[in-house]
């Protein structure tokens, strides 16, 4: 039904890894082919416009970028929309804000990514600095404790990740609590895992928290753009700062350091704006052939089902329920599955097999990730996973 879409990725020449079953969507998803036009209209634009580029960048494109993310998440203020070439930029600029003399308390997850957790160990060393990580499992309780510790130990700043990278299990109530969350508190939701795989309603704390994503992953337009949306009425100063944030006073600037009400109090500096038009194409492409979220997050639930259920027919000694990390696989999971092999060899050595079977994944240590996407046949069975032929399945799942 839709790997229409993605021909130049999909028949790419055998042995090449693109021309495997591509089960490592959630690390990089395929692009659609309309992003192959988009790049070059970007060169064509720099090789019209040169310098004055930014006009139409900054005037046009970013404003129908943020437009169409905040229609995806239901966001009110497209404007508070900021972007950045990826998350960590912006969540460290978010956490300059804060007085580097004055204590700095955090709350996270043991669960969040290897960005943000180097992060913080490196932030550990200072004298100002605690964290405090809330164990995510078992994932049944996570909310509860995550929730009691907030509201009783005065921090600064609260993240966590809406969809687990290391297993790909939602956050359970992650939405509530940050609609709930202390005032004093900064609330930040990784949503790397969740933009565009499944739907989410911002709606209901646009002004509370901020909320991290990008291209790369499920959008399939590639590495380099990110967003960060910000509560309207934030007033943070971000100690990390560059000229993007003043570009509309550059004209004019004073010997203070200002900020904008508006996405540009986290803006940076120059970065590559071709992914921008790779994502304005696939909105575009998405929007013209009714392709929602909604729509993409129920293809990928019955693409799962029937992997489950090839899988339950396999009996692999690794690749099972038992080994399979999940919390509710219908309601709260993300567009990949994690099964755990117990040690990183192990992981290895069933990544080496699956590659010997022309099947493309991902691990994390002793972790094995294995992803579903749009692009995949609309009747795959993934039972060349488990060393078998593929044939057509109608499994779904009402």
């Amino acid at each position: 039904m839709y790997k229409k879409f993605y021909r130049a990725f999909s028949q790419a020449p055998s042995g090449s890894p693109s021309a495997m079953l591509h089960m490592a969507c959630h690390s990089h998803h395929y692009w659609p082919d309309v992003t192959l036009e988009a790049v070059q209209q970007y060169w064509h634009d720099a090789a019209l416009l040169a310098d004055d580029k930014w006009g139409p960048i900054f005037q046009e494109k970013i404003p129908a970028w943020q437009n169409a993310v905040a229609r995806t998440l239901k966001l009110p203020a497209p404007n508070q929309i900021a972007i950045a070439p990826n998350t960590h930029e912006l969540v460290y600029r978010l956490i300059s804000a804060f007085n580097p003399d004055q204590p700095l308390r955090i709350l996270t997850t043991d669960g969040e990514f290897y960005s943000f957790t180097r992060q913080l160990q490196r932030l550990e060393e200072l004298p100002n600095v605690e964290v405090t990580r809330i164990p995510k499992t078992p994932y049944a309780t996570l909310a509860e404790r995550f929730e009691q510790e907030l509201h009783g130990g005065e921090y600064h700043l609260a993240y966590a990740s809406l969809v687990f990278f290391d297993s790909g299990v939602v956050f359970p109530e992650l939405l509530r609590i940050a609609e709930d969350k202390p005032t004093e508190t900064q609330f930040v939701i990784d949503g790397y895992h969740g933009f565009y795989a499944r739907p989410i309603d911002l709606s209901g704390i646009a002004d509370k928290a901020f909320f991290t994503a990008g291209s790369y992953k499920y959008l399939g337009a590639g590495e380099g753009l990110c967003f960060m949306s910000i509560p309207t009425q934030c007033n943070l100063r971000p100690l990390n700062t560059g000229w993007f944030a003043e570009m509309a006073e550059l004209e004019n600037r004073s010997e203070s350091v200002g900020y904008g009400d508006n996405w540009l109090r986290f803006a940076g500096a120059t970065m590559d704006y071709s992914c921008l038009y790779k994502g304005l194409a696939i909105f575009d492409l998405f929007r013209r052939e009714g392709i929602t979220v909604d729509k993409i997050h129920r293809n990928v639930l019955n693409a799962q089902c029937r992997f489950l259920q090839s899988m339950d027919k396999a009996n692999h000694p690794l690749l099972n329920r038992q080994h399979l990390i999940h919390h509710d696989l219908e309601r709260g999971h993300g567009h990949f599955f994690t099964f755990d092999c117990g040690t990183a060899e192990n992981s290895e050595r069933l990544q080496k097999e699956l590659k010997a079977r022309a099947v493309l994944c991902d691990r994390r240590q002793h972790l094995l990730r294995l992803g579903f996407a749009i692009y995949h046949d609309e009747n795959e069975t993934y039972q060349q996973v488990f060393g078998t032929p593929s044939r057509n399945s109608q499994v779904s799942l009402q």
